[in-house]
């Protein structure tokens, strides 16, 4: 029986090797040679979930009854999930306001599913995190960027989108504190978004994941704080950057009720649940104090610190960040393509870092630090690139 080739679905052309998967490949060759890596591409804390959120989930594993299907959060779940938000936000929430999904990462990816028929248009950042724009593709959703520019401040220029676009879009994907860039929105700018999403009837998605990581005495708050915002808009709120809860994907959907609803029946397709233990740690950290995640954000603006003043005093101009877990920076004079840049980064210094690129074109011509590593690290990966000669070679 002779071999065919199998054919996959055109789709997959758009799914080449990731950016993360390119650079871990660069990141073990630099290994192999000796070279000490300052590893600062991924998003992943470094930092242990607290005690009290470990010993919850671990109680609960030993107990065979939470082997079972989950099929649906746990009361105790849902009114944690209440309470985080009336105290952290001020927002009251119901009960059928609220679902948990497999991390952000997946709700986002699905949400589309129950909002777009193909065609429609969604609205997604430039530079902006890749699921954006994934999500409403595996919808055949017609994905539409906007610009975010150092112009505008980061922000939408909600006034000067196309009409006869805006007449064809079902949703629109916002995030602040915002991944990659590590601005955050003024309060008006949401109190302008949700008048004019109401306006034009677009569902305002917004993702909530670093309101905890926020630096500078700015405070994360929710859009749902913002008057009639539940009539237009659903937020994702994660446990992963607060609570170091990532490998447990846990995050929430809240916000408008219908599409709540909607989205539960969509993944009561594909989803029976939450493994039990998880949902009990996840208790276990919404309920618990809040002493760890103000002294996380605290370290993670330490390191904030040492990595944007350190890169100055070499002479690579860098903004502070806003929020996030990250740092957004231009590649210095010399340099015109950020991939290149990126690979003879890590090659001459052993300091790994994104490019902007594979955040969308908007983010050519920058880089994407992870504040992943402690202070120290931090500085010498700092004084590795001043020793380097690659800041302030001529062009």
């Amino acid at each position: 029986m002779s071999n065919r080739d199998i054919r996959f679905a055109k789709r997959m052309k758009e799914y080449e090797a990731g950016i993360f998967q390119v650079l871990n490949e660069k990141k073990e060759a630099a290994e192999r040679q000796g070279k000490k890596i300052y590893n600062l591409s991924v998003g992943t804390p470094d930092f242990p979930p607290a005690e009290h959120i470990v010993r919850a989930v671990t109680e609960a594993a030993a107990k065979p009854e939470n082997y079972k299907y989950a099929l649906a959060d746990l009361p105790e779940l849902i009114e944690a999930v209440q309470g985080r938000y009336e105290k952290r936000y001020g927002v009251s929430l119901a009960a059928d306001e609220i679902m948990s999904v497999y991390g952000s990462q997946e709700g986002i990816a699905h949400i589309c599913m129950t909002l777009c028929d193909p065609g429609d248009v969604v609205l997604v950042p430039n530079p902006g995190y890749p699921i954006f724009g994934i999500g409403p593709s595996l919808a055949g959703a017609e994905v539409v960027t906007y610009d975010l520019t150092e112009e505008n401040h980061y922000l939408p220029d909600l006034n000067g989108m196309d009409e006869a676009l805006l007449a064809r879009t079902r949703c629109m994907i916002v995030s602040y504190p915002l991944n990659p860039v590590c601005k955050a929105a003024p309060d008006d700018f949401y109190e302008r978004l949700i008048p004019w999403a109401l306006a034009h009837n677009i569902v305002i998605i917004h993702d909530n994941a670093y309101s905890d990581i926020i630096y500078d005495g700015r405070v994360g708050k929710s859009i749902l704080r913002i008057p009639e915002a539940k009539r237009i808009a659903v937020e994702f709120y994660s446990l992963s950057k607060s609570f170091n809860y990532t490998g447990a994907r846990v995050s929430f959907l809240v916000g408008n009720r219908d599409i709540v609803a909607q989205f539960k029946r969509f993944r009561s397709q594909i989803d029976y649940g939450t493994y039990l233990p998880v949902q009990y740690g996840a208790v276990a950290a919404l309920t618990g104090p809040d002493d760890g995640v103000k002294a996380q954000c605290a370290e993670y603006e330490r390191r904030r610190d040492a990595l944007c003043c350190g890169l100055r005093e070499i002479g690579w101009p860098i903004e502070d960040s806003e929020g996030t877990m990250f740092a957004w920076a231009k590649i210095p004079d010399g340099y015109t393509d950020d991939v290149n840049f990126v690979m003879e980064l890590v090659e001459r210094t052993g300091v790994l870092c994104t490019p902007g690129s594979s955040f969308g074109s908007l983010g050519a011509g920058h880089v994407r630090f992870a504040l992943t590593m402690p202070v120290e690290s931090i500085r010498e990966a700092a004084a590795a690139i001043g020793s380097s000669g690659m800041i302030g070679r001529k062009q």
